[in-house]
């Protein structure tokens, strides 16, 4: 479904990746851990188009979009959740959710999608008119997962979606994005420092360091693996 060969993503002439190589098939859930600044985010950026590769190519349902403009990436279906989630604050919860339909396809079953995400965050049904910026952080990012889910994603790409918030919210969040994949069926690619749960909710993960892919294999492997379990899961 997804393929990414080879990329290389450059800031300021710095290569952030260093060809990287990933794939995720139908109905797959890929994580991403590393280290900070290894390049996990820029490679979701790369992915979506809000940054560009300097050389490699991106494919997504046979399509070459390595070139492609960001806004046609997000018309294919791909639907990226930056780290931050940047609601609309002076809107309310409602409100940041219908513009989440934007797509064709999204805005015919708007109504029926708003139900579902209502259903999967109960906490945003109670808060509907409450303006969004008055959220806490968790419910904050609650909102920003379900504005994704609003615009109907065939590819769903989460950034840090516990970045910042209490141990208790995060497992709320890791908690409905297993809801998310159980219920949906949704091809996920998830960056997370929290590698334990990253790689718990994963089928696959990559093990992403200073811009290059050290480690690749299915999560009973990797949660197995003596360089993994030191540097990241802290078992050794």
């Amino acid at each position: 479904m997804l393929e990414v060969k080879e990329i290389i993503t450059r800031y300021s002439g710095l290569e952030v990746l260093q060809k990287v190589s990933i794939t995720l098939g139908k109905g797959e859930f890929v994580s991403i851990v590393g280290p900070n600044g290894a390049g996990k985010s820029t490679l979701l950026k790369s992915i979506s188009g809000t940054v560009r590769c300097a050389s490699g190519e991106i494919t997504f349902e046979e399509t070459d979009i390595t070139h492609m403009d960001a806004h046609k990436r997000t018309g294919l279906g791909i639907i990226h959740i930056p780290e931050g989630r940047r609601i609309f604050p002076s809107l309310t919860v409602t409100e940041n959710l219908e513009l989440g339909a934007f797509r064709r396809k999204a805005r015919s079953s708007a109504q029926e999608n708003l139900s579902m995400v209502l259903t999967l965050f109960p906490i945003l049904k109670e808060r509907h008119n409450q303006l969004a910026g008055t959220l806490s952080g968790g419910e904050q990012q609650m909102l920003a997962v379900g504005r994704g889910l609003m615009a109907m994603p065939k590819l769903l790409m989460l950034d840090e979606p516990s970045l910042g918030l209490s141990p208790i919210l995060a497992d709320t969040i890791f908690e409905a994005i297993r809801a998310i994949r159980e219920k949906l069926n949704l091809p996920v690619l998830l960056v997370e420092q929290r590698a334990i749960e990253a790689l718990e909710l994963c089928d696959r993960a990559y093990v992403l360091e200073s811009g290059r892919i050290t480690i690749s294999s299915d999560r009973e492997t990797l949660m197995g693996n003596a360089l993994v379990q030191k540097a990241y899961l802290g078992t050794i």
